[in-house]
């Protein structure tokens, strides 16, 4: 049994179950219950507030968790990070007030920062050789200049909007942040076996996203044209019709560039074309 840490609430809680859930690891949904098995697969998920989860994999508590990568830095425990997941993603930023001028990172000398990251924040001035006064705050870091509590503030952020919504303006990303999946270091060979095939799963459903599988009709003297305008993963599958002088060809697109491409494919003489979603695709 491989027990895997996972927050609690909110948007990386909510992501991470979907996860799961799309890698068919089933979770029985259960309110303030710590540890759940799923009904389907060798794991237990253990739920815990999201700055507790790196210690909890460092002891041996879980064998992995589900984190943001901000926590995993700030609490500096002796885990390992196995896979970064893609989601939850922000920033680890530096900002001030929006009517004060910015030079650079000399201003923050002597400043005083308020942060609930005061590891990260302390670790990046040191390197760049600015002294600074770090306020520890647990919440709303975003009020501190507002209120005179402090010159700054050093917190993550997402769109922007609740910087905007206090005149702040973001001057320094200090670190780039997303879940990512970390490990004990002592894992039994039982439960690293355990752990490849949720990876094998978790593979497959990321390979997916953003993914189109597309079939069409297409003149078979037109074939060497679009099949250079395909950017599929590979050489796409080319089948004859039964009517003469005409091929089906099945490939994988990209969304982000699919209607470009569609486009291109239609002018070539493309016809019939039929546009699948893709839940998994093993590479």
């Amino acid at each position: 049994m491989l027990r895997i840490a996972v927050q609690s609430k909110g948007r990386l809680f909510e992501e991470t179950m979907a996860l799961l859930e799309e890698s068919d690891i089933k979770i029985p949904s259960s309110k303030r219950i710590l540890l759940v098995q799923s009904t389907n697969f060798p794991v237990e998920i253990l739920f815990l507030r999201d700055d507790d989860i790196p210690q909890s994999v460092a002891c041996g508590v879980a064998d992995v968790g589900i984190v943001g990568e901000n926590e995993f830095v700030e609490r500096n425990e002796d885990a390992v990070i196995i896979k970064r997941l893609g989601f939850s993603k922000c920033r680890l930023s530096l900002a001030i007030p929006k009517d004060i001028e910015y030079a650079g990172l000399e201003w923050f000398e002597g400043k005083k920062i308020a942060t609930s990251y005061p590891g990260i924040l302390k670790r990046f001035m040191a390197k760049n050789n600015i002294k600074s006064d770090v306020h520890v705050i647990t919440g709303s870091v975003e009020i501190a200049p507002g209120i005179q509590l402090a010159d700054a503030i050093f917190d993550i952020v997402s769109s922007g909007s609740t910087l905007v919504s206090n005149r702040l303006k973001e001057v320094e990303v200090v670190m780039k942040s997303e879940a990512v999946l970390i490990g004990n270091k002592e894992l039994s060979q039982e439960k690293r076996d355990i752990l490849d095939e949720i990876l094998f799963r978790v593979d497959a459903v990321q390979a997916a996203e953003d993914k189109k599988y597309v079939l069409m009709n297409a003149p078979t003297d037109k074939l060497k044209e679009i099949i250079e305008a395909l950017p599929g993963i590979k050489s796409p599958t080319v089948m004859p019709l039964a009517q003469d002088g005409w091929s089906s060809i099945h490939t994988v697109l990209d969304e982000k560039c699919f209607w470009e491409i569609i486009g291109k494919l239609k002018s070539l003489g493309a016809q019939g074309i039929l546009v699948l979603p893709i839940e998994k695709m093993i590479i």
